[in-house]
């Protein structure tokens, strides 16, 4: 009838007192152990990420307890190496700092070789030839003198001769000029020669001149002149002028060719 009566002990209640006592109490312990589970996920999930180090440990500030690093503060960390990491003690260090230098003077030195400007060399190569007209009403004499020009490019690259200007003088008296432009270009390394043309005429200002151009006594008619030559070059965005001087014994009687 107990049994029956009791709905809360109906189980219970066929146990000795001793025995009751003992199943109560594990089912309270079974709840605290439910309850604290929960609380355990809990606060396991809601700890932060933690680095250990070995006895000590510290919260990674980075991270912010997530364990990882954000995306876009990846650029903006930096790495803390130690002192001693072999990354910091490469290898044959002073050996690449001397060939590096080594090789920048060698590269230095072979572009200064290779594109120092060197100056061009002008020699006069003379008279070439002398064609002579008289032009007896107006006593004068009439010359076209052509004259030669040799060109020596010490240069690893070629040089441009813009122009050749001469005049030609007797007794301190101009009396023929010439000018060429954009006469030629020399290679590297190679010569050059160049031929130009002055007209001369010798009248008013030295009548003798025409008579003794004329003289039929005399075999050798020789006059002197001053001719004034000046050449002017460029190469590599630079511009030199070379200036020649030099007094030519010339045969003002009749045509001639020199040969060299």
């Amino acid at each position: 009838m107990g049994a029956r009566l009791s709905r809360s002990g109906s189980s219970l209640s066929l146990l000795p007192e001793k025995q009751r006592s003992g199943r109560r109490e594990q089912y309270r312990n079974a709840d605290n152990d439910s309850l604290d589970g929960l609380d355990r996920r809990e606060d396991i999930a809601q700890f932060p990420y933690v680095e250990f180090t070995g006895r000590d440990s510290i919260t990674c500030p980075t991270c912010q307890g997530s364990g990882r690093i954000p995306s876009d503060q990846v650029n903006e960390l930096v790495a803390l190496i130690p002192y001693n990491d072999q990354r910091l003690q490469p290898q044959r260090t002073k050996l690449y700092v001397v060939l590096s230098v080594v090789l920048c003077l060698l590269v230095s030195l072979l572009v200064a070789f290779f594109l120092f400007p060197r100056p061009v060399v002008v020699v006069d190569g003379g008279i070439r030839s002398v064609i002579v007209h008289f032009d007896n009403p107006n006593s004068k004499v009439l010359m076209n003198m052509t004259s030669t020009l040799n060109f020596r490019n010490p240069n690893f690259f070629s040089v441009l001769v813009q122009s050749v200007s001469c005049q030609v003088l007797y007794m301190k008296t101009v009396i023929g000029t010439g000018q060429l432009d954009n006469v030629t270009t020399i290679l590297p390394l190679s010569q050059s020669q160049v031929n130009f043309t002055v007209s001369v005429e010798i009248g008013s200002s030295a009548p003798y001149v025409y008579a003794f151009c004329t003289m039929p006594t005399i075999k050798v008619h020789n006059i002197v002149v001053l001719m004034q030559t000046s050449v002017k070059t460029s190469y590599m965005v630079r511009t030199s002028q070379n200036s020649l001087e030099a007094y030519r014994y010339i045969d003002c009687g009749s045509n001639s060719t020199y040969h060299h």
